[in-house]
């Protein structure tokens, strides 16, 4: 098993920037990828960004490229996700995820088997 806990949420004012982290315990090994997901009022549950643990290669959501930014530190156990010039539409609960299924899809929340609970990033216009 893997446990993820997510930090570093909070209440920032539009244009601001916010960083969130992940960490992941437990059955880390073989970990192939981190990703983070967003659920605003009323929406459902969307990508957001994940990084591929061995590359370190990261993907984007169109709403957050050019804006967010992904980063993990393989001894730590933990992916950051930067997030720039922040929106009033960026306002949700933001969870993360781990998966040790090799070469799947890291853009889709059924690729993940641990999640975290999720932090409340809201930003004000």
């Amino acid at each position: 098993q893997v446990q993820v806990i997510e930090s570093g949420g909070g209440l920032v004012q539009a244009g601001k920037s916010l960083k969130l982290t992940c960490t992941a315990s437990g059955g880390t090994s073989g970990l192939y990828g981190m990703g983070w997901f967003r659920q605003g009022p009323g929406k459902e549950r969307e990508f957001v960004a994940a990084i591929r643990w061995t590359d370190a290669n990261g993907y984007f959501a169109d709403s957050v490229k050019g804006r967010f930014a992904i980063s993990r530190d393989s001894a730590a156990k933990t992916t950051d996700l930067l997030m720039y010039n922040l929106k009033p539409d960026d306002t949700a609960v933001y969870y993360c995820a781990a998966t040790r299924k090799w070469f799947t899809s890291l853009v889709v929340s059924m690729s993940y088997a641990y999640w975290g609970q999720g932090t409340q990033v809201t930003v004000s216009s």
